[in-house]
């Protein structure tokens, strides 16, 4: 039985929950989706359509759903932690049937007022499952074998679907936030440190089987290696999009050339200017402080979360509150290494400042989440 569960008379009641918000972490977040809608009022030269109005109205329903989730009890969600699951899971599978395709890729479903993408809704519910179940199970049992492989089997099933749509960037942030939860929950390093080494090992073999008969992957597959490597090889083909990026981010600056005159998102050089590689929009036009101040703002919101669930007694609050900030953290520091060259390009959104319905609405309620672990946490 988890410690909330045994001291009832610690959980607020009515007004005071309110007043027990994390406030900061509300304010952070009002404060990163505010730039957002500066951004896309920029990126559409100076008007608030098409995206900077409908982004303010699912931000505003975001923050109500976040407080919504923010009032019922903790122990409520985690009770909810299975069947959350099971639901995301049924989604991954409606969309190999009736997805809507886009781009090549089909990873939405129609819900008429907005598409839904269920494996942005994955991602919090995969974090619920696993705090629920590390909080279910004895902490001596935590790294035995058997209990190892249940949650490696929750990460990977997911993983699977997502993968198949197909969305690489989004599998991957499954698969090391699901590592993050069982290394928040004890799980022991040295089943960690085989899967680095067989990673490793694996990165190595490509690399060696290069050329010869039993080659790993295909030729294409070795050019957008070569190309995440060194754009140059291909400015006009795969490395198109970093290349830009980069020109962008150069041109920049330390204080950036404007609002509204930055001339690779004007000039439409820069792609998906509005979704992935809006931060480098940011970057152009007011340069390296901007960006660092908006990079500050997500580490901000990071620190207030981990203070939070270090604080927290109750197991699955503090996992859970480190699981949502472990995959905020995945989403921004994957985003930023993406367009800035460290990482391929793999379709991640910056959070809260990128154009898009279902990764603002299903974070917030993320936030949601950590909101209530924060309110009913003994006091």
């Amino acid at each position: 039985m988890s410690y909330l569960a045994q001291n009832t008379k610690y959980v607020p009641s009515g007004f005071r929950k309110l007043m027990y918000l994390n406030w900061p972490v509300a304010i952070l977040l009002t404060a990163v989706a505010c730039a957002g809608f500066i951004m896309l009022y920029s990126v559409a030269g100076g008007s608030s359509e098409p995206w900077m109005r409908t982004q303010i109205e699912r931000f505003a329903l975001g923050m109500a759903l976040m407080i919504t989730v923010a009032m019922a009890p903790i122990w409520f969600w985690r009770n909810m932690a299975v069947v959350s699951y099971g639901v995301a899971i049924l989604l991954l599978v409606a969309v190999e049937f009736v997805g809507v395709e886009r781009n090549g890729s089909q990873r939405w479903l129609d819900l008429g007022p907005m598409d839904l993408q269920p494996s942005e809704l994955m991602k919090i519910t995969l974090v619920m499952l696993m705090a629920a179940y590390y909080d279910w199970l004895p902490r001596n049992k935590t790294s035995r074998p058997l209990w190892v492989v249940i949650p490696v089997l929750m990460i990977l099933a997911p993983t699977y679907l997502v993968l198949s749509q197909p969305d690489l960037g989004t599998s991957l942030l499954l698969l090391f936030g699901g590592a993050a939860m069982m290394f928040f929950a004890g799980v022991h390093w040295a089943y960690f440190a085989t899967v680095i080494a067989g990673g490793v090992a694996l990165v190595v073999a490509v690399f060696e089987s290069r050329g010869t008969t039993w080659q790993i992957l295909k030729d294409y597959q070795y050019r957008r290696i070569d190309t995440f490597l060194d754009p140059a090889n291909d400015p006009l083909g795969a490395g198109y999009h970093i290349t830009q990026a980069k020109i962008a981010f150069g041109s920049g600056g330390w204080t950036g050339r404007g609002f509204m005159q930055g001339t690779q998102s004007r000039l439409n050089f820069l792609p998906e200017k509005h979704t992935d590689f809006i931060f480098t929009t940011l970057a152009e036009e007011f340069g390296f402080i901007g960006a660092s101040a908006l990079l500050t703002l997500y580490v901000l919101i990071v620190g207030f979360c981990i203070v939070s669930a270090i604080t927290n007694k109750d197991r699955f609050s503090s996992l859970l509150t480190l699981g949502i900030a472990t995959a905020f953290f995945l989403y921004f520091a994957v985003n930023m290494a993406m367009v800035t060259g460290l990482a391929p390009v793999v379709g991640v959104p910056l959070p809260l400042v990128s154009y898009g319905g279902s990764a603002m609405l299903v974070l917030l309620i993320g936030f949601g989440l950590v909101q209530s672990a924060h309110v009913h946490k003994p006091r």
